[in-house]
């Protein structure tokens, strides 16, 4: 069984995902709180598996939320639920330690897989926050920087890092092997090989690792 906690200053929004959520028999609904204070303290009571946050309750910064939970219960995992697409936004939650980032237009069957996602370890983002991080990276044009700390990092090449950012400014393969003077085919055999050294699914996660690891 999956507990979840829903941080939420709505109340009937939080009664509509509680009524999702539990429509699968897998996740049961163990507590609700309006602010992160009340998050906090649920979290120390309860131990819940996730904790489904909107990250602009009124008197509360969720990405802040999101850190001072991570720093306290490392082991939570906390789902960013929002209505917000604005790039920088994403990146401080995801950088405040989010395992999730999903908007709020999403039907039923994707938040339940979110949360059965997040719960086993791997970390998701919703496609329309993915295109607005990959355009904000586009503009902005950042050089990679690296943060040594993360041991997944260590084992990530040159050339791999750069791939990485062609894929955080949204291109294809064939767009990424044009750039870099080398077939579709040995760009598909990287990120393949990217994928499985970082234990990721696709490229959205990737994003999200690349977020969380100072790669944007």
């Amino acid at each position: 069984m999956i507990n979840v906690v829903l941080a939420d200053d709505h109340k009937i929004m939080s009664a509509g995902i509680k009524l999702i959520l539990e429509g699968d028999k897998e996740i049961k609904v163990v507590g609700y709180a309006a602010n992160i204070d009340e998050a906090l303290n649920l979290c120390e009571e309860l131990s819940p598996d996730v904790i489904l946050m909107d990250i602009s309750m009124s008197i509360d910064d969720g990405a802040l939320g999101a850190k001072l939970i991570k720093d306290k219960f490392s082991s939570i995992k906390v789902i960013i639920l929002t209505g917000c697409t604005d790039a920088e936004n994403i990146i401080q939650a995801m950088k405040c330690g989010a395992n999730g980032y999903m908007l709020k237009d999403i039907n039923p069957e994707e938040l339940i897989m979110t949360v059965k996602t997040v719960a086993l370890g791997l970390n998701v983002m919703h496609k329309d926050a993915f295109y607005s991080v990959s355009e904000h990276v586009h503009m902005n044009e950042r050089g990679p920087v690296l943060n040594k700390s993360n041991s997944n990092v260590n084992i990530i090449t040159e050339r791999e890092i750069s791939i990485i950012r062609h894929i955080i400014e949204g291109k294809e393969n064939r767009e990424i092997a044009k750039t870099l003077y080398m077939s579709e085919g040995t760009i598909k055999n990287i990120i393949s090989g990217i994928f499985k050294k970082l234990d990721l699914r696709d490229r959205i996660q990737l994003v999200v690792f690349a977020i969380k690891n100072d790669l944007v």
